[in-house]
C-alpha cells in the first residue's frame, strides 16, 4: 500500500462521513466503503476489486440521476475510489 492509496481511502471515508445519512442510506454507504476496502487491500488485483468498483460506479450514477448526489461529488468520489487501488485499468 502506498501513501497515495491510503490518502485516497481517507478521502473516500471523509466524503462518506460528510454526506452521512442525509444523502446516503446505510446500505449505499456500505457499497462505497466495500469498494474502497477491496481496492485498498487487494494487493494482487482479483475479481473482487473490479466488481466492487463497478457496483460503486452504478450506485453513484443512480444517485446522480436521482439528484441525490451532485455530479462533482460523484466524480470526486469515483476518482478517489479508483486511486485506492493499484494504478491500473480499474481507474479508467
Amino acid at each position: 500500500m502506498t501513501p497515495e492509496r491510503a490518502n485516497a481511502y481517507g478521502r473516500v471515508i471523509k466524503t462518506l462521513s460528510d454526506l452521512g445519512p442525509t444523502k446516503l442510506h446505510d446500505d449505499e454507504q456500505q457499497v462505497i466503503r466495500d469498494a474502497a476496502d477491496a481496492l485498498l487491500l487487494d494487493e494482487h488485483p482479483s475479481t473482487r476489486a473490479p466488481v466492487a468498483l463497478a457496483e460503486a460506479r452504478e450506485l453513484i450514477a443512480r444517485l446522480e440521476e436521482s439528484d441525490r448526489l451532485l455530479p462533482e461529488t460523484g466524480r470526486r468520489l469515483l476518482d478517489d475510489l479508483a486511486l485506492c487501488g493499484h494504478a491500473s485499468p480499474m481507474a479508467a
